[in-house]
């Protein structure tokens, strides 16, 4: 969700991977795959897959893949809509958007005989309420939106969303260039749901929203980090993992997860109805699922994994670090947002164009 200075671990681990794991020839592999599926077209967040990942793909399978990016769940389903049928391949939805496209019957349900590496993602993060069964998607990373603080340059002791609307910080934040959990934010900065509908109360959400616009200087949702590690920005309402980004090159940035529960997210693999190469695509999503190549996105990509073989393998440094792996409870107080009605989405939509305007 993400321009990223690379690490030098992250890319000595990720070669070290790429060294120690086997390799198929091109011609090999482009043998034993189905014709028609020598490319796989993907449509997901932006600085979520490494680079070095896309490529062991191609070495061990020959098949190319396309990738485009997207900033925002809305924003994907825009664009997929907008694209004839058969445009991507693979989408990176987050929970309530898979649930709305389940819904408007544009996912492929999946063939889990030949998803052989899923044994890997850990129980509590299967059968979700969005998708019971796991039918149509499959876990890759989650988190919670934190907010991120340089303590040598904010002498306020930040503690909350609410404290995001202090006036003293005017000018200061960088935020999330996403409607819904902007809105969903100030919602429970106030005691209510992020998935408040109830008109009357969502008329004193904006009545707040709207005086957070003088402290906001950016709106971020690729790279936030990027502002808090330059000092462009001395507060930042972002992914966590953007943060622990941030906390490895400014050791006086610090996490703080809000008293109020914060936004909760888990983005999934799944595959578009009319697909051009079904078969492609649960090879890659296969493939995503082996320890081995998740360990090279969490290096690059820290962010809260499912996958419990490669966490493990990540060894207790990574597990014990609350920036990837949020405390339990900071986790339990969490909400997920969900699929709202037509009218009340209309209402989020004015709220956040009058915001940004």
């Amino acid at each position: 969700m993400k321009l990223y200075v690379k690490l030098m671990v992250a890319g000595v681990a990720a070669a070290a991977l790429l060294t120690g794991c086997s390799k198929k020839s091109t011609a090999k592999a482009a043998a034993e795959t189905p014709a028609g599926d020598t490319e796989l077209n993907l449509y997901v967040w932006t600085e979520y897959i490494p680079d070095a990942v896309i490529q062991k793909f191609t070495d061990d399978t020959g098949i190319k893949v396309n990738m485009s990016t997207y900033s925002s769940n809305e924003d994907m389903l825009a664009k997929v809509k907008a694209e004839t049928q058969g445009a991507y391949d693979v989408v990176q939805p987050s929970d309530y958007m898979v649930e709305h496209m389940i819904k408007e019957d544009m996912l492929a349900e999946l063939d889990k005989s030949k998803l052989t590496n899923l044994g890997n993602l850990a129980q509590q993060y299967l059968n979700p309420t969005y998708d019971p069964g796991n039918k149509y998607s499959v876990p890759y990373l989650g988190g919670l939106a934190a907010i991120g603080v340089n303590t040598a340059k904010v002498t306020k002791n930040i503690t909350s969303y609410n404290d995001l609307f202090d006036p003293s910080l005017a000018g200061t934040e960088v935020v999330l260039d996403d409607f819904r959990a902007v809105i969903g934010m100030t919602a429970r900065s106030m005691g209510y749901s992020m998935n408040e509908t109830d008109h009357d109360k969502l008329a004193k959400i904006a009545g707040k929203l709207y005086t957070l616009k003088p402290n906001v200087k950016l709106y971020d949702s690729d790279s936030p980090k990027s502002a808090l590690i330059s000092g462009d920005c001395t507060v930042a309402y972002c992914w966590g993992a953007e943060i622990a980004l941030a906390m490895r090159e400014n050791p006086a940035i610090k996490i703080v997860y809000p008293t109020e529960g914060a936004y909760k997210f888990m983005d999934n693999w799944a595959v578009l109805k009319g697909a051009k190469h079904p078969d492609a695509a649960v090879k890659f999503i296969n493939f995503m699922l082996d320890p081995k190549v998740h360990e090279m996105v969490l290096a690059e990509f820290p962010y809260m994994s499912p996958n419990a073989t490669a966490v493990k393998e990540m060894g207790e440094e990574y597990a014990s670090n609350t920036a990837i792996n949020p405390p339990k409870e900071a986790v339990e107080a969490g909400e997920f947002v969900q699929n709202l009605d037509p009218e009340t989405l209309a209402l989020y939509d004015a709220m956040w164009t009058k915001l940004k305007s």
